[in-house]
């Protein structure tokens, strides 16, 4: 039987005894290393998702110090792992509720984030859920600015030749899915990228604007149709190369969707004025939102941008 994980109780592991102070989420909690009096996040369920994230990172949080590592784990009598996980000062998304990053705050966010999908893609590994709530920050005490990156939540991370992507899995969150994905195609290294742009241009606009929310509710059947459309609207038209790639059934949706997008809806984000983002920060979007997952670049040849050179 699974543990019931509750407020006070005390958790042994490996290397440290835990104290939980507070729930955060489902599977979730915060607690106090007692040894090191330090904060640490407890993660756990009885689920496949949180064997494989600690595998993924016992494989790679030596590779690079861009992965929000694994401390210590605790067994809990029925072979499930308890995962003791690095606490960091908030996530990407949290932080823009309550302001806005500078330029050079999202630079270094965007390369640390680049950084640790370099080891993951180098290896054939796919992260699949690239999004601001994925990415930990730390701040320095006096100039509140941006110190640490680290990219988390590596439960639903795969190799690009497993079946998971070879049959076209449902993975991560809808608004920040590549068009791959949300037509159920195969996926690989490429949709992290496009995750990765739709992601920066959260962090680049601040405010809550997400550039593909549906304006629907989650629940309503064309939620992911719409967003589809959103990528038309924005990045389209979808390339004519989509005939190598898609099947007739994923072509008619397309072609669907490029047919009943009234043109006075089309908002290219290549004719987005200064007003809303300098031209430096257009050309680095358009360069990563390609459509045909083929046309993106790599996670290297991104991080070799003049885009970074002050970073």
């Amino acid at each position: 039987m699974p543990l019931t994980l509750k407020v006070g109780q005390l958790l042994k592991g490996k290397t440290g005894c835990y104290e939980i102070i507070k729930q955060l989420q489902d599977s979730v909690w915060q607690a106090t290393d007692s040894l090191r009096s330090q904060q640490v996040i407890v993660k756990y369920a009885d689920h496949w998702r949180i064997r494989n994230e600690r595998d993924v990172l016992l494989r790679f949080q030596t590779r690079t110090p861009r992965v929000r590592p694994l401390l210590d784990e605790v067994e809990d009598g029925s072979g499930n792992p308890i995962l003791i996980l690095r606490f960091l000062a908030e996530d990407a998304l949290h932080t823009l509720d309550r302001r806005q990053f500078s330029r050079s705050e999202v630079k270094r966010i965007g390369r640390g984030v680049l950084e640790a999908l370099k080891a993951l893609h180098e290896a054939g590994f796919v992260h699949t859920d690239v999004k601001p709530s994925n990415i930990l920050l730390d701040f320095d005490s006096n100039s509140k600015q941006v110190t640490e990156v680290q990219l988390a939540d590596f439960e639903s991370t795969v190799a690009e030749n497993s079946q998971h992507a070879i049959d076209g899995d449902a993975i991560g969150t809808a608004i920040f899915r590549s068009p791959e994905a949300h037509l159920q195609m195969s996926w690989g290294t490429p949709t992290d990228i496009w995750s990765f742009g739709a992601t920066l241009i959260s962090l680049l606009y601040g405010g809550g604007f997400h550039i593909f929310s549906p304006g629907v509710p989650v629940e309503d059947d064309a939620y992911d149709l719409k967003i589809l459309m959103k990528h038309h609207q924005c990045f389209g038209p979808f390339p004519i190369s989509y005939d190598e790639i898609a099947d007739e059934g994923r072509l008619g949706v397309l072609m669907w969707i490029m047919e009943n997008t009234p043109k006075e809806s089309l908002k290219p984000f290549a004719r987005t004025t200064i007003r809303e983002i300098c031209e430096e920060d257009k050309k680095f979007v358009l360069r990563i939102m390609k459509l045909d997952p083929r046309d993106r670049p790599t996670v290297g040849q991104l991080l070799e941008d003049e885009w970074f050179r002050h970073v």
